[in-house]
């Protein structure tokens, strides 16, 4: 088998195909609970907080000298990463509790008893009209 028939049958199982559109998806999410926490959770944060901004929160470590640039300790790009995780990571969680609450009712739910084949109908009229026969 060529190396080009296993690549493009592994390519074209339905698993991958879902993983890819997976990681499409939640990338873009990604983007949203980033701007969500960068636009609109933070600012109000940071004014509670005295008009701090995470991001901006460094500790210079050695100072800028002619043409060398300082080194710096970026900690609030740091704080401000780990709370887009805690976010992201939350909102996921509560997506796949109630993916699993809405699993859960649906197996809750009885399923309707089969309905009897035609043999079997046509074989209880048969039984009923040989039972009322005198």
């Amino acid at each position: 088998m060529s190396m080009m028939k296993e690549f493009r049958e592994f390519a074209m199982r339905g698993n991958v195909i879902d993983m890819a559109v997976g990681i499409v998806i939640g990338a873009a999410f990604g983007k949203i609970v980033s701007s969500f926490v960068n636009d609109v959770l933070m600012p109000p944060l940071g004014m509670a907080l005295g008009g701090m901004n995470f991001s901006g929160l460094a500790v210079t470590l050695k100072a800028a000298s002619g043409d060398v640039a300082a080194v710096n300790l970026n900690y609030g790009t740091f704080i401000q990463t780990t709370l887009d995780f805690l976010i992201i990571a939350f909102a996921i969680f509560m997506v796949i509790k109630a993916m699993n609450s809405l699993k859960k009712k649906e197996e809750e739910t009885p399923a309707a008893p089969p309905q009897p084949s035609a043999e079997e109908v046509l074989l209880k009229e048969i039984r009923d009209l040989l039972k009322n026969r005198p």
